[in-house]
């Protein structure tokens, strides 16, 4: 049989685990190293930015030229001239910090009672919020020493201070709630500690090789700083989700009662194709960024293809391994009150009751169910319609009672244009020359007489650099719709006309142009990128499961649920409604990234649960179930896996939301309702009901797509050995022939069979003909006759035990197998070699005793160290070199881990220490227990006895 990708990775990974983990452990290693020492390459604003604005700034980026840090301090008195011994005063507190520069004279308002002193902070303007404090402390100790008078300070310095320390606080509080939110989840999911603990850890490894990786890509392409926690953030989200799904369907086999292996593989080949497809699906959606035209979002492509890469990888790969070499162990840290997972195969509604009586009306009454859904995400959209995107200021930000805030709307209010006055960025040959000169004059006529700018133009000039800055205050309060049409003015008319004919080059650039340019180069950006998604994801998905319907509706089913989510964030952002229940209040219009960002960040994380649940229901309908039955079954058998899923993600996004800035709490409330509605409204009902209406047609492919490709979504059972008989079961794998004492009319006590699980079967005399039993793919033995016992599944492998002395021993064959793993090298399989016996068996009267071979599914295992050691009771040897390896490799982790905290990567450097520090918890738990419960073993692998 050939097994499909996803497959042949879980079962190479199960036969070569240390492999698999010691190469996994190796990458996030020397990732995380390589990326530490490169460090991360930041993009300048000139990057950041787009159109006029952008041009501006690389001009001044250019030409060597820094805009330091301005600031300015506004002082209110209550009445007329009150404040001038108090700006006195801070004048020269200002100047005895010796952190200030270009000091200005105090600038009186229009009623008198207000003044503006401004200046600029010394040293580079991006370090300037590190060295603002004793300016901060100057304001502070002036305005106590003056009463009746108020200071309000506002400025980039003030401003990046208030921000970095605001970031730091607010994500480290998320990034610690969020793994805790997360493995609590888990564990009630699980029920057991070590279960919970696999995602959890999977994802954070894949975090940390994300990191390394991540600096190492922004040598090709600058990144912003808050990448960071943008991959973080989807690093966590489907790390925890692919592994989620992996083990809900390994549990799921072996709760039907598969064979550790065989529910291993099941697994690998039904959910890891799922995740490998989701994996594909949202690293394409990420790609369409690259068509935004915007380098924000290139950054944002490349770090989100990163995690996802790795964190799909690592699920189909390691995690297998993982699971190979737990076992069972992974139910171990068992909760009280959980209850422990049935032995015995469950009904078919144990994984979903809930999930089982809600689909049975949808089925039932599909269209009325459609009707409904649709209505409810149409609604919800609706107020999407009036979306109004800008970049957002300071007091929208953090709100207008914010003393940053009010600082600002106060300065705008009094002074206006003064807070964030626009920019006019100047190239010429010869910037001194008479003719740019009166060109500047003409400009300065014009704009004062036009009404619309402030009063104060400033004009700086670097004639050895030919460039000019313009700073030009604008009417309103630098946002409002009075401030826009003085920019278009601005920029239609005065620069035109007085400027542009003298000059060779001038751009306005300003906090409200680089709002405005980056707005219109998003708005012509996210049709192709929406068409680049909608047509790469109809291609994959038409290709995974060859149906036209199902890639329409993954699509449609996709952007309704993105569409909800728009207008939820309009309502409550925008509109302010229900707005006090997200501790914010309404900026009147939403952040102008974040339209886009959540559309692709939505698309492909959407596909995680679309792919997980079509293909179950695709599996159950290729087993031969009406398409309602596969509907029903495959609702009902994901629906614990989607809800936990989606707890965990709408969890870690509603953390964002309670952060203190605007746009974060934007996207948090908004990715976490388009989950939330997309895991129930649209999974749980909408999906099904359009199913159920397209019936038969979902599964109907044209004429002209025959030579699309038919790719199983189960689990492929495995061709008959020759000389196997036929069986109803799918196709045998091994034939099994023994010669007993009982003949066919035998009573059944007398036919063989197994105390601790195993193979059973007719037995005739010494002589006579042999019967012979199958095994199926699923590892069970299926019998050839309708009088059998139920199948027995496969047991764990038993040490060699020596037969009674009057009870002659023999060993089941197994065709085409037995050098893979009866025995290896020549040596027989009872000898104590590893990976020797399989089942034990007997005959219902104990006439007959032996072994059958090692179960053929089984992964291929070494053979004995070699040296004196350890065996456990599962045939494992206990390895110290291996775990020596992972010891020192935990260790470097967790110094690496260490240095990057103190290098202020404060969440990389807890995620790598709690790595670290886990694995040498679990590590030395593990070796207690195995030491425990292992026996001595010789260099030939023998057991010690005594």
């Amino acid at each position: 049989m050939r097994h499909n990708l996803a497959a042949r990775l879980g079962m190479w990974s199960s036969r070569h685990r240390k492999s698999a983990i010691i190469g996994w452990l190796l990458f996030v290693v020397l990732a995380a190293g390589l990326g530490g020492m490169s460090g991360l390459n930041v993009m300048t604003p000139s990057e950041e930015g787009a159109g006029d604005s952008a041009r501006a700034t690389r001009i001044l980026e250019d030409a060597g030229l820094e805009k330091p840090a301005g600031e300015m301090v506004m002082v209110t008195s209550g009445a007329s001239g009150g404040w001038k011994s108090a700006a006195r005063d801070l004048s020269n507190a200002l100047r005895d910090t010796g952190e200030v520069q270009r000091l200005q004279p105090p600038t009186r308002s229009e009623d008198g009672k207000s003044a503006l002193i401004s200046f600029e902070m010394k040293g580079d303007a991006e370090t300037a919020g590190d060295r603002v404090q004793p300016v901060l402390d100057a304001v502070d100790k002036a305005e106590s020493r003056h009463g009746g008078v108020t200071f309000r300070q506002f400025g980039s310095a003030s401003s990046d201070k208030a921000f970095g320390d605001l970031l730091a606080e607010d994500f480290f509080a998320a990034e610690v709630t969020a793994v805790p939110l997360a493995l609590g989840i888990l564990l009630v999911a699980f029920g057991a500690v070590v279960a919970a603990l696999l995602p959890v850890s999977l994802a954070l490894t894949a975090c940390a090789a994300a990191f390394g990786l991540m600096s190492l890509a922004s040598k090709a392409v600058p990144l912003s700083e808050t990448t960071y926690s943008v991959m973080f953030l989807m690093g966590l989200a489907v790390g925890v989700d692919y592994c989620l799904f992996y083990l809900r369907r390994e549990r799921d086999e072996r709760a039907l009662g598969r064979t550790p292996e065989t529910a291993l593989r099941i697994a690998a080949a039904t959910s890891g194709r799922a995740v490998l497809i989701s994996g594909l699906s949202v690293m394409v959606a990420m790609a369409g960024l690259f068509l935004s035209g915007m380098m924000l979002f290139y950054g944002f492509a490349v770090v989100t293809i990163i995690v996802v890469l790795i964190a799909m990888l690592g699920s189909v790969t390691v995690l297998p391994a993982l699971m190979s070499w737990l076992g069972d162990r992974i139910e171990k840290g068992r909760l009280p009150f959980m209850g422990r997972r049935r032995k015995r195969a469950p009904s078919p509604d144990s994984g979903g009751r809930f999930a089982g009586k809600l689909v049975r009306p949808v089925l039932t009454h599909p269209k009325l169910f459609a009707f409904a859904a649709g209505a409810l995400l149409l609604v919800l959209a609706a107020p999407a319609v009036g979306m109004k995107t800008e970049q957002l200021s300071v007091p929208q930000q953090l709100g207008k009672d914010s003393p940053l805030g009010s600082a600002s709307l106060e300065i705008a209010k009094t002074f206006p244009g003064g807070p964030s006055p626009a920019e006019i960025v100047v190239e010429a040959d010869d910037i001194g020359s008479p003719k740019v000169r009166a060109a500047f004059a003409e400009f300065r006529d014009k704009a004062a007489a036009s009404g619309e700018f402030g009063k104060t133009v400033e004009i700086t000039v670097h004639k050895k650099e030919n460039v000019a800055e313009i700073e030009v205050p604008l009417a309103g309060d630098g946002r409002d719709k009075t401030s826009r049409h003085a920019l278009e003015t601005l920029r239609e008319d005065l620069v035109p006309d007085t400027i542009e004919p003298a000059v060779e080059k001038a751009y306005v650039t300003g906090e409200l142009a680089q709002s405005v340019d980056s707005s219109e180069q998003l708005e012509g950006g996210i049709l192709p990128v929406v068409t680049f998604i909608a047509v790469v994801t109809f291609l994959i998905m038409l290709f995974c499961f060859r149906s036209i319907v199902i890639a329409v509706t993954s699509i449609a089913l996709n952007l309704l649920s993105v569409a909800a989510s728009y207008g939820v964030m309009v309502a409550v952002f925008q509109h302010g409604w229900g707005d006090e229940l997200f501790a914010t209040e309404a900026a009147g219009a939403i952040e102008h990234w974040m339209p886009l960002f959540v559309l692709v960040i939505l698309f492909g994380l959407s596909m995680d649960y679309h792919v997980f649940v079509v293909s179950r229901i695709r599996e159950a309908r290729d087993r031969g179930q009406s398409t309602a039955n596969a509907i029903a079954e495959g609702i009902r058998s994901t629906a614990g896996a989607v809800t936990s899923a989606a707890i965990i993600m709408v969890a870690v996004f509603a953390v964002f939301a309670t952060l203190s800035m605007q746009d974060f709490k934007q996207l948090g409330v908004g990715l976490a309702v388009a989950v939330l509605l997309d895991a129930t409204v649209v999974r749980m009902v909408l999906l099904p009901s359009l199913m159920a209406l397209m019936g038969e047609r979902n599964w109907t492919v044209p004429r002209w797509l025959d030579w699309l490709p038919q790719i199983s979504h189960g689990e492929e059972a495995e061709p008959a050995l020759a000389g196997a008989p036929a069986a109803t079961a799918p196709v045998a794998a091994a034939t099994v022939a023994s010669a007993g004492a009982a003949g066919p009319g035998a009573p059944v006590a007398d036919r063989f069979a197994l105390s601790e699980g195993g193979w059973e079967g007719p037995g005739h005399g010494s002589g006579g003909p042999t019967a012979t039993a199958t095994a199926t793919a699923t590892g069970y033995a299926e019998p050839p006759q309708d009088s059998w016992a139920p199948p027995r599944q496969f047991p764990e492998p038993t040490r060699d035990v020596p037969a009674a002395p009057d009870v002659p021993t023999r060993h089941l064959s197994v065709p085409q197998q037995e050098t893979a793993y009866g025995s290896r090298d020549g040596v027989p399989p009872h000898q104590g070699r590893y990976g020797g016996p399989g089942p034990e068996w007997t005959t219902g009267n104990g006439s007959e005793h032996g072994h059958a071979d090692r179960d053929p599914y089984a992964p291929s295992v070494p053979q004995a160290t070699g040296r004196r050691g350890r065996i456990a009771p599962n045939g494992l040897p206990y390895s110290r070199k291996s775990r020596r390896v992972a010891g020192v490799l935990q260790l470097l982790l967790g110094f690496l881990g260490v240095g990057r905290f103190y290098t202020g990567h404060i969440w990389t450097g807890i995620a790598m220490l709690l790595t670290a520090g886990g694995g040498m918890i679990w590590a030395l738990i593990d070796g207690i227990l195995y030491f425990a419960k292992s026996d001595r073993t010789d260099k030939k692998g023998r057991i010690l006895r005594g």
